[in-house]
């Protein structure tokens, strides 16, 4: 919320400077996010009044303007604004006019039309973020009088309230805060008076609750001969200061109110109202038309304000445009009430509908501040609209009670702060922030709870006003670190740190998305389970698997002209029925097998199979293997398997997969179980000192049935207990269709290395270890050897 410094300063003494005032709050754990300065200070600003308004004669979006600026002579403004009328007192920046955003105002001919200055809006003068009109000034306001004299130097707090201190959303709540963590005194002359008498809904029919849990307490006052118009300078300049705009006085003042009491109020035009106010749940789809001009369909868990015939406001949100106050209105209804936060939030967010008063009440307001915002409110009206307020506030329901007493031990309050306070020093720190002793127990007193302070519930609760307070900065800190062994999540973590450093290190990118799916993705993703109450239409279930979040950064990179795409992601999948959680490992690749044209090769490679099984043997993972498998979302697949248990599945998307994103060209897409990787005994690091002496290579060519996979030679190359083999690479294939070797048959060479790390092998070693492996081959797989 946006605070003015000028305003807080008529609650209480504030620090000399803003950012003292930002300085107290942070440490107290009230964030400042920024601090703004405001103002209008510029030179050749001046008030001026339009005294005539015609259409430009060659432009349909412009009108030109004669206006008054107090000098004798008329001027002649082109302007493109529409929400003047003739009367209206408007900043005119003249000719030599800088304004803050840098722009220099000099004479000019717009289509053809000459104007000699230019009319503002707030943004251009700095003043606010509304862009959409000319700022319309006060009628009070002196033509020829410089801007500066309206909007006198300010500064803005932007401070961040947590969700748990609504009691900080209005000024005064603000500065009492001040006071507290400052020892000073906060004005509270808006508070002082005796309240009109109320009367009860038993007495009256003018008001019935019918849903007594989303609002226990609903006041009304009636004001006649009300007279709305444009607000005095003073209250249009303070609503404004925070980025408020200025409608008319009596919604001005109750904009007003709530800023500076934090309690919303609403004023409905009583003469437009039929019978008494019930305030009660929506009826199923049933139409509101709202003050934002939209026409909302409400439901059955919407609270809504209504007369006799329909609902005349959205409770605690926003009222309707039926009701409004305009300048017709004679007659007001002042409300002030308490409304159930859940209620109040559920239905902001499923109307998309956030306002002011919404803020507020879905954070908690006050209960104690209701009738004195309502009696404030009145006499604004009474004094700005010459209204003529009902001697009694009609009221039904029961305000809430205040939150329960809490008790405090001093002694653990030094326990948990780590440091002896006391118990005088804390007694006057719980005062100054509203609380009162119920009970005067010498070591464990009870503490009266104040109405806007719900959120102190426990010991601990206290105990953290006082250390406020006192100064977190002035608690020594004490080192208590002490030595842990390292467990398995720690292993666990630095393996899975590990496995990501290496697909980086192969040219994959980590992709990070989102654990909810869209709508369009859930006939693709495998029976996911869904969300009772999304969010929006893009995150309707749990993902069951990495695919689709993926595929989604696939067409995105390709969209935005990617030639090559090599993405990995580790993330938790859900699995149905039960939504067991799993962390899988993620793989896509497509496009370029390079990222770029080289100049040594002007032919492209896509990327294949291969690649995609050299980025997951590339993470080293021991006894890991391959397998021919089947799967419907791919038109090559693979199983992965870690020793005997099947951990994932490797291959080409579908047409029908890859057609979902529509990207030219094959897609290679593997996901594993991260657990059993993770889990698994990292393989032990041998170091090895570099070769002296050198290595023997013989190769081996063998023809045998195309069934007979690569990994099943090569395991039984490996399983040969000999010494001296060092290495088995392929490096030929060729298959039956390619030859005469006949159907069903396929030829593979090997090149064995052999060496002995401390001297040179002669000839026959290497031929008898050799042998070994070839005698193997042939007895155990068939293997027909070609010499």
């Amino acid at each position: 919320m946006k605070f003015s410094v000028n305003w807080l300063r008529e609650f209480v003494d504030l620090p000399k400077n803003a950012e003292e005032i930002a300085e107290l709050l942070t440490r107290a754990g009230v964030e400042t996010e920024n601090i703004e300065t405001r103002g209008a200070k510029i030179d050749k600003v001046i008030v001026a009044q339009i005294t005539a308004s015609s259409r430009h004669p060659n432009a349909d979006r412009l009108t030109v303007c004669e206006v008054d600026d107090g000098s004798g002579t008329k001027r002649q403004i082109v302007c493109g604004a529409t929400n003047y009328k003739v009367g209206d007192k408007v900043p005119l920046a003249l000719p030599g006019a800088k304004l803050p955003n840098g722009l220099e105002i000099k004479k000019s001919k717009l289509r053809g039309v000459e104007s000699e200055g230019m009319l503002c809006s707030p943004i251009e003068l700095g003043l606010g973020e509304d862009a959409s009109g000319l700022l319309i000034l006060s009628p009070e306001a002196k033509i020829g009088a410089p801007i500066a004299d309206l909007f006198p130097a300010d500064t803005i707090l932007n401070v961040e309230i947590t969700p748990n201190r609504g009691d900080l959303l209005s000024y005064f709540g603000l500065a009492r805060e001040i006071a507290a963590l400052t020892g000073k005194l906060v004005a509270a002359d808006v508070l002082i008076g005796r309240l009109p008498p109320v009367t009860a809904a038993a007495t009256t029919s003018r008001i019935k609750i019918s849903a007594l849990r989303e609002c226990p307490f609903f006041s009304a006052r009636k004001i006649d001969s009300v007279k709305v118009g444009p607000s005095p300078a003073w209250l249009r300049a303070k609503i404004e200061s925070v980025g408020i705009r200025s409608i008319n006085n009596i919604v001005d003042i109750s904009n007003f109110v709530m800023l500076e009491l934090g309690q919303p109020t609403h004023a409905f035009d009583a003469d437009k109202l039929k019978g008494g106010i019930n305030v009660r749940l929506s009826r199923e789809g049933e139409r509101f038309l709202a003050l934002d001009g939209k026409t909302y369909s409400l439901s059955s868990e919407n609270l809504v304000i209504a007369d006799e015939q329909r609902a005349i406001g959205i409770g605690g949100v926003m009222g309707g445009e039926e009701t409004g106050v305009t300048e017709s209105t004679r007659n007001v209804l002042l409300e002030a009430a308490y409304f159930l936060p859940a209620s109040i939030r559920r239905t902001a967010r499923n109307l998309n509908l956030p306002s002011d008063a919404s803020y507020r009440f879905e954070r908690g307001v006050d209960p104690g501040m209701i009738l004195r915002a309502s009696q404030r409110a009145t006499e604004l009206i009474r004094e700005i609209a010459s209204g003529q307020p009902a001697k009694e506030i009609a009221a039904a329901g029961k305000i809430p009670a205040n939150p329960s007493d809490v008790s405090l031990s001093y002694q653990k309050c030094d326990q948990v702060l780590g440091l002896a306070i006391k118990p005088k020093r804390i007694d006057e720190v719980l005062a100054r922030f509203g609380l009162t002793k119920a009970q005067t127990a010498k070591t464990r007193p009870a503490w009266k709870i104040p109405s806007y302070r719900r959120d102190l519930q426990r010991d601990v609760d206290l105990i953290e006003e006082v250390v406020r307070a006192h100064g977190v900065d002035r608690i020594s800190g004490t080192d208590r670190s002490r030595f842990t062994p390292s467990s398995a999540a720690d292993h666990s973590h630095d393996l899975e740190s590990s496995l990501r450093s290496r697909l980086i290190a192969h040219g994959l990118s980590e992709a990070r998305t989102s654990k909810l799916i869209p709508r369009s993705a859930i006939a693709f993703s495998g029976n996911p389970i869904a969300l009772r109450n999304p969010l929006s239409e893009d995150h309707v279930a749990l993902r069951p698997n990495l695919l689709a979040g993926l595929l989604d950064v696939l067409d995105r990179n390709v969209r935005a002209g990617a030639e090559q795409v090599s993405i990995f992601e580790m993330g938790r999948v859900f699995i149905s029925p039960e939504g067991r959680e799993e962390r899988h490992l993620g793989l896509l690749l497509w496009g370029n097998a390079l990222s770029g044209p080289h100049w040594r090769s002007h032919k492209k490679r896509q990327v294949d199979f291969f690649d995609l099984k050299g980025a997951i043997e590339s993470l080293t993972i021991p006894d890991l293997s391959f397998r021919r498998g089947e799967n419907v979302d791919l038109a090559l697949a693979a199983e992965i398997f870690l020793r005997d248990q099947r951990i994932g599945f490797a291959g080409q998307l579908s047409t029908v997969r890859i057609a979902v994103i529509d990207v030219p060209g094959a897609a290679f897409f593997a996901e594993l179980e991260a657990e059993p990787i993770l889990t698994a005994e990292e393989a032990t690091r041998i170091f090895r000192e570099i070769q002296r002496v050198p290595a023997v290579t013989r190769d081996i060519a063998m023809i045998v049935p195309e069934k007979l996979s690569h990994a099943e030679i090569l395991r039984l190359i490996e399983s040969v207990d000999e010494p001296l083999l060092e290495s088995v690479q392929l490096f030929d294939l060729f298959s039956g269709s390619e030859s005469n070797l006949g159907p069903a048959r396929k030829s593979l060479a090997y090149r064995l290395t052999y060496r002995d790390r401390s001297r040179t092998l002669t000839s026959e070693e290497v031929t008898a270890a050799h042998a070994k492996v070839r005698e193997r081959l042939q007895r155990e797989l068939g293997a027909e050897l070609r010499e």
